[in-house]
């Protein structure tokens, strides 16, 4: 489906738009893939590791929605994945958090209106469901915002969806190349915020992939969230060396436990073979409400009264298929 179309991820330098540039260019013949970052040295590093005539870059930041219009014209499909991340940093700095996550959200609703882009995808995260830090908060407002952007889009083919998974293995500034830098400078021990912390786990390609799939299933308006394993973070640390585990305590705004279908959406959930999809809680007074069905045909049901996705009670990956997944943590 993205042959000779123009596609922009807005926070392309990252890992994931690596990635997602990658496997288009492996996998499909685009017309153009825009690279829509506000940093230029990322983006001439890039420039280095794909010399391909369809690449271009576009400097620029998703708080400008001036820019964003610029950028997107002649474009159909946009994958929002600019987001500030760094669960301390927002509670830090709460509104530069929201600049880039609130505000800059709606902006990339705006600009893909104003070009009539086709489809539009934003990234999520578990920590938008159930939030207790800023971070958390600030994309469950953007996932708010992307699902309601259905009903404003009347007049105008555009669609929007959103794709919520878990700890990436191995992106930037994650756990697992964290530990792996202190254990390659000879550190005795490993830091634990506490033993009992779990997380939802994915590699980089299963993220990638997913959100290429969701491209095809998607009507507009739903959360699309991937059946994922957990991990507990004693378990990780230990498949990573034999070192002591030094408890240090939960940083600001973090949780022990990580959820992505939360228990007070249960009746708007409908699960299918891989993954789960939220239906929107408003009503879309232009087209169809139902969600059981994807663009696809794929047939869902709806999850049990009281269902919860949480990364505490799922299943949970042994330390020999952690050290397999941490083989596939891309730097």
């Amino acid at each position: 489906m993205f042959n000779n179309k123009s596609i922009l991820i807005t926070g392309g330098t990252g890992s994931f738009g690596k990635k997602f540039i990658t496997t288009l260019l492996n996998d499909y013949s685009p017309r153009r893939i825009i690279i829509f970052s506000r940093d230029e040295l990322k983006q001439f590093e890039m420039q280095q590791d794909f010399s391909v005539p369809s690449l271009r870059f576009f400097i620029g930041d998703v708080r400008d929605r001036e820019r964003l219009i610029q950028a997107m014209k002649g474009v159909d499909y946009v994958i929002h994945a600019a987001a500030l991340k760094q669960v301390p940093a927002a509670e830090y700095n709460p509104m530069e958090c929201i600049k880039t996550n609130i505000y800059g959200a709606e902006n990339v609703i705006h600009a893909a209106l104003e070009n009539n882009v086709e489809k539009v995808i934003a990234l999520s995260t578990d920590k938008a469901a159930n939030p207790i830090n800023l971070y958390g908060a600030t994309k469950l407002a953007s996932d708010k915002l992307f699902v309601a952007a259905n009903n404003i889009a009347s007049g105008h083919k555009t669609r929007f969806s959103v794709v919520r998974y878990g700890n990436v293995v191995g992106s930037r500034g994650s756990v697992v190349p964290f530990f792996r830098k202190m254990i390659a400078e000879g550190a005795d021990h490993l830091p634990i915020t506490d033993k009992r912390m779990t997380r939802f786990w994915i590699t980089l390609e299963e993220g990638v992939n997913f959100v290429i799939d969701n491209f095809k299933r998607m009507q507009g308006g739903e959360i699309f969230i991937p059946k994922i394993p957990s991990v507990l973070i004693t378990d990780l640390a230990k498949s990573m060396a034999d070192l002591p585990l030094k408890i240090i305590g939960i940083r600001p705004g973090e949780k022990l436990h990580e959820i992505m279908c939360p228990i007070d959406d249960a009746h708007l959930t409908y699960e299918f073979s891989d993954y789960f999809v939220i239906k929107p809680s408003i009503v879309f007074y232009s087209r169809e409400n139902d969600f059981s069905k994807n663009a696809l045909g794929e047939s869902g049901k709806i999850v049990a009264e009281g269902f919860q996705y949480s990364s505490d009670k799922n299943t949970f990956l042994t330390s020999n298929e952690i050290k397999e997944y941490d083989q596939f943590a891309e730097f």
